[in-house]
Parts: C-alpha cells; sequence; structure tokens
C-alpha cells in the first residue's frame, strides 16, 4: 500500500512540475504564429478524451462540480491556439471563442450517448478586423481576452496591451471602438479585462485580471447602455486571494454568476478555481466575494483555463464549459472540460 501511494504522489508531483515548466516555457519560448487570413476558413478539429483525474480515470466529481466530459484538441491549422474567452449557445449545439492572437473560432458541439462532451466538429476560424477593416496584425493589438454576446446578436470585444473595447455586428465584421471605463488605461499591460459578460438588460460586466485600487481585491465595472451605443460605467471590487486573479465570467441560469480564477508558479504549476456569487452583491461601490465551487489542480484536468460559459442541460441542470489558452507552446494543450454543477 505504502508503494502504491508514494507512486501517485511521485505522479502528481510529477504532474505539477511538467504543468509549471509547460507556462514557464510558454512565457519564454512560444512563437505565435502570424495573423490568419482575410477569409475565414473551415479545419479539422481532432479530439482525444481527456480523464477528470490523471491517476483516477474513474473519478467523476471535483467539489461541487461533476464530471460531464473532457478533450484535448489539435486542428490542422497552425492558428488554432490561444483560446481566451468562449461562448455556447443557449441549446448547447455551438460555440464561439476567441484567442489572444486575434483569431475567431466557431463549431459545432458533439456529445456522446449520455450527454457528455465527445467533441468537435464543422470548425472555421479566421481572423478579427480592426478598425480599417483589414485583419489585426500585430500582437499589441491581438491580444483579444474577454467576449460578451448581446442582446443583439453583436459581439463585445475586449483587449490587452493596447486596451479597449470593441463592437463587432459580426466577427466577420469592421469594429466600432466602445469608450470604456475611465480607469481602463491604467490597467497592466498584461493584466487587462478577461471577465467579460453582458446581462439580459443590457448592461455589460467587465472585471480586470490584475488592476485594482484597494488590498486584495480588483476593479470591475458595471457598463449601462447610453446613446450611440456607449454605456456609462460604474465600479465595484471584486475581492481575490493570495496568487488567483480573474480569467472569465458567465451569467448562470439562476441569474447567479461564475467566475474562473487562476494562478500559476513553477513549483505548484498552474491551479484554477470556479466560483459562485449572488446577483445581489453586484452594485456600484460594493464589494464582490464569491465563494469557491471547486479547485483544480494536477492531478486533476487543468492548464491555462482562460475562458468560461455557462448553459442549461437536457435535463435542467446547469453545465459549467471551460476552455484553456495553450500560448501556442508545444507543451501546453488546448482543452475543453464540461462540468455539471452539483445541486
Amino acid at each position: 500500500m505504502y508503494s502504491i501511494i508514494r507512486s501517485l504522489v511521485g505522479r502528481s508531483l510529477i504532474v505539477r512540475l511538467l504543468a509549471g515548466l509547460c507556462l514557464f516555457a510558454a512565457s519564454c519560448a512560444s512563437v505565435p504564429p502570424p495573423p490568419a487570413g482575410a477569409q475565414d476558413q473551415a479545419i479539422e478539429i481532432k479530439s482525444s478524451s481527456l480523464a477528470l483525474r490523471i491517476d483516477e480515470p474513474a473519478a467523476t466529481r471535483v467539489d461541487r462540480l461533476i464530471w460531464r466530459g473532457g478533450v484535448v484538441m489539435t486542428a490542422n491549422s497552425a492558428h488554432f491556439g490561444g483560446w481566451s474567452d468562449l461562448h455556447v449557445t443557449a441549446d448547447g449545439r455551438s460555440l464561439t471563442s476567441i484567442s489572444d492572437e486575434g483569431a475567431w473560432l466557431t463549431a459545432t458541439i458533439d456529445y456522446d450517448s449520455r450527454g457528455n462532451l465527445a467533441g468537435l466538429s464543422q470548425g472555421r476560424l479566421g481572423q478579427l478586423r480592426g478598425l480599417t477593416g483589414k485583419p489585426i496584425a500585430t500582437k499589441a493589438e491581438a491580444d483579444a481576452e474577454g467576449m460578451a454576446r448581446l442582446a443583439d446578436g453583436s459581439w463585445l470585444i475586449s483587449f490587452e496591451r493596447r486596451h479597449r473595447l470593441w463592437r463587432y455586428r459580426t466577427l466577420t465584421d469592421t469594429p466600432a471602438p466602445v469608450e470604456g471605463p475611465a480607469e481602463i488605461g491604467r490597467q497592466p499591460a498584461n493584466g487587462g479585462i478577461e471577465a467579460l459578460t453582458a446581462l439580459a438588460d443590457g448592461r455589460v460586466v467587465a472585471i480586470s485580471e490584475e488592476y485594482g485600487q484597494r488590498p486584495n481585491t480588483v476593479m470591475g465595472w458595471i457598463g449601462t447602455p447610453a446613446a450611440g451605443g456607449s454605456y456609462v460605467w460604474q465600479s465595484f471590487d471584486y475581492a481575490t486571494v493570495p496568487d488567483f486573479q480573474p480569467t472569465a465570467i458567465a451569467i448562470l441560469p439562476d441569474g447567479s454568476f461564475a467566475m474562473l480564477e487562476r494562478a500559476f508558479d513553477i513549483v505548484r504549476g498552474v491551479r484554477c478555481r470556479v466560483m459562485r456569487f449572488d446577483a445581489a452583491q453586484l452594485k456600484p461601490g460594493a464589494t464582490v466575494r464569491a465563494e469557491e465551487l471547486a479547485r483544480l489542480a494536477a492531478p486533476y484536468a487543468v492548464d491555462n483555463l482562460e475562458g468560461m460559459a455557462a448553459t442549461k442541460g437536457a435535463r435542467g441542470e446547469t453545465l459549467l464549459w471551460l476552455i484553456s489558452d495553450d500560448n501556442f507552446n508545444r507543451l501546453q494543450r488546448n482543452i475543453l472540460l464540461l462540468f455539471e454543477l452539483a445541486p
């Protein structure tokens, strides 16, 4: 028994160290491809099944999340990767994602006979355009991190490095700039708005990954629609714990919010927290304090998770979708995970 336990502990440590080395290597040696062409293209996505735990393939639960399948994704395109946010249609049939190299992805979601995630098919990939109508060509311009589907079907996208918000009627169109919060330009270059979503009443919610004005918080904003497609912005704080920063937000079917938080260091590797908070907490001037639903770290399935979506399943269950950014590094993976929220 001791030898078995020692073996499992050793494997867990190896997984953590490998995860750490993956992200360390990504920060030092990733070589993103040039921008995708002006015309979108069909791509073939290959998916291989992923277990919830590498050391316990039969595991089906982590804290309050029930495993509904996961896949590692590859495709026949050098531009496939870097996925930084996620939208899944209400019927669970298709998804849309954006990358931090300015690409966009659409695909059909495939399920197995039990209704669990099996893979993606009918993929299409293209490059977001800039204000001139040409595909975005540089990393400083292309670092798309957050996306929100607005009530009229258009997309609001947040960018880092040169912090800004652009609205796209469709992802193949030329965008229109949207004036952001007064503090948007004060954010660290690589720590801008990653969590972005739209409410049914037209308001949008944005949360910075790293910028805050008070200890142990980052700043968020509520944007209320105004004339000409603009917003009136009011700020709030989102409480954080050491090492973890928010990377995604999604509205749950009951009207509450799910958050995705990520941490990384070379020793412990990448860790993620799936969080939840009630809509009543979301008020100008307030401090949102989310509760932890689950924590993902090796040996659980985890990578550089940056995107999240929420839908309702066929039985009325709440489903949470998570997608990762592989930084276009061979040591990392593009993974898509599906969980059911336990009652």
